[in-house]
């Protein structure tokens, strides 16, 4: 007898509301599927939404590596860097810490560059089309990013770095003489070096990006559940969520993408799951000179970068593994200010200090599929420093598996059952 068709999918529940959870349910809506997003917060203070705005194709290796563990004492915070490793939080980072070391034996990072890299030649296209018909068309500003060194030392070891790194899509030059002086102008002294990149892009402003996706749900038919995933439950091979409302909501799909908090939801399912909050740190002000039309510049002495939005100028750096209800370290925003000084960058007051949590895995990939352990139960999450990067993609992928077809880039090493087995 021939096999039966698995039964349409008409409605989905997507857990999360960050840029990768919308993401999802937009492209989960146009397809027909009537999708409601699950989450508690209305005022969007998440890593989805305190980022660079960066669009960054460039970063195809893994940052589990082992020229990443070399680079690790220098990256502390203690010696000026922005590695934080709070002793706190010890029982959180050095389990995870563990984990990237096994992570990054070269087998398991060429694998990783070539999923990460497939993914990444997708990203800038995927957004093309998720905004492409959108009031927010125009936010999608495709006009690479400047990488800048201070002293003749860093220049010449820096640019030697990137000539020998796997930038995938994009490219980079020397900055002209005219862009050179024009870093000069917004540092108040000349760049030892600077490199532009090419083929990378940024988000023109993050809160204006949240308002026209919002708009983009309602606008295709779908809607917003404003309640906090409290458990997923498991009857009869499907997953359902309950809600800390006491209400138990039923889908055809349930799509897990809830950053941080997505352990807690699939670990009562059996799951490994071992995330961590990789807390950064910004600071912005509407007070700024910097021309609009200006691309993000990484200061790369310094491990940070600064992104004129439209609603001001943004620095942010540091790399905290920690946990996501741990108080915020205000010595790193202390620092932010001793560097926008330093660079002499246009930066008056007020000014806005935030602190949000990127969802990280050991092997720096983010996990994006379908459950073996319920039908409907799918996921997204642990996108770490790339979630505004991959987050339309994402959607559509994780759309495509929900529909049963086939997604537009290779998921399968973004499995999560790659940590419910030893690794070799």
């Amino acid at each position: 007898m021939p096999s039966q068709k698995p039964a349409p999918v008409k409605t989905a529940l997507v857990i999360g509301g960050g840029l990768v959870g919308t993401a999802c349910a937009i492209n989960l809506q146009a397809r027909g599927i009537g999708t409601r997003i699950v989450d508690p917060v209305s005022v969007r203070r998440a890593a989805s939404w305190g980022n660079a705005g960066h669009i960054a194709v460039e970063q195809v290796e893994p940052l589990a590596s082992f020229a990443t563990i070399r680079s690790l004492p220098n990256r502390l915070f203690s010696r000026g860097g922005a590695l934080g490793l709070p002793p706190r939080d010890i029982a959180a980072w050095l389990p995870f810490s563990l984990r990237l070391i096994a992570a990054s034996r070269p087998g398991r990072f060429a694998a990783g560059k070539g999923a990460l890299g497939g993914a990444l030649a997708a990203a800038t296209d995927a957004w093309r089309r998720l905004l492409g018909s959108a009031p927010g068309s125009h936010l999608l500003l495709e006009q690479g990013h400047f990488v800048v060194w201070e002293s003749a030392r860093t220049a010449a070891a820096g640019r030697a770095a990137w000539e020998k790194t796997d930038t995938g899509t994009a490219r980079f030059r020397d900055a002209s003489p005219e862009e050179m002086s024009m870093l000069r102008g917004l540092m108040g002294r000349p760049p030892a070096g600077a490199i532009r990149f090419l083929g990378t892009s940024q988000i023109a402003d993050l809160g204006m990006l949240a308002e026209a996706l919002d708009s983009m749900l309602v606008r295709l038919g779908g809607a917003q559940h404003c309640a906090s995933a409290a458990q997923l439950r498991l009857a009869e091979g499907e997953a359902s969520v309950s809600l800390d409302t006491g209400e138990t909501l039923h889908a055809d799909a349930v799509v897990v993408a809830a950053g941080v908090g997505s352990g807690r939801l699939l670990e009562p399912l059996g799951y490994t799951v071992p995330i961590i909050a990789e807390r950064g740190y910004h600071l912005q002000t509407a007070e700024t000179s910097w021309p609009m039309d200006l691309p993000p510049v990484v200061f790369e002495d310094r491990s940070m970068i600064a992104t004129r939005f439209r609603s001001g100028l943004r620095v942010a750096s540091f790399v905290e593994f920690s946990r996501s209800e741990s108080p915020p370290d205000l010595r790193k925003w202390q620092r932010l200010r001793r560097h926008v000084e330093a660079l002499g960058l246009s930066f008056g007051e007020p000014v806005a200090e935030w602190i949000g949590a990127r969802p990280t895995l050991p092997d720096y990939l983010p996990a994006i599929g379908a459950s073996r352990r319920a039908r409907n139960l799918f996921y997204a999450f642990g996108h770490q420093h790339l979630g505004l990067t991959l987050a339309a993609v994402t959607g559509e992928a994780v759309a495509a598996l929900v529909a049963g077809d086939e997604p537009p880039i290779e998921v399968a090493a973004f499995d999560l059952e790659r940590f419910q087995r030893k690794q070799r």
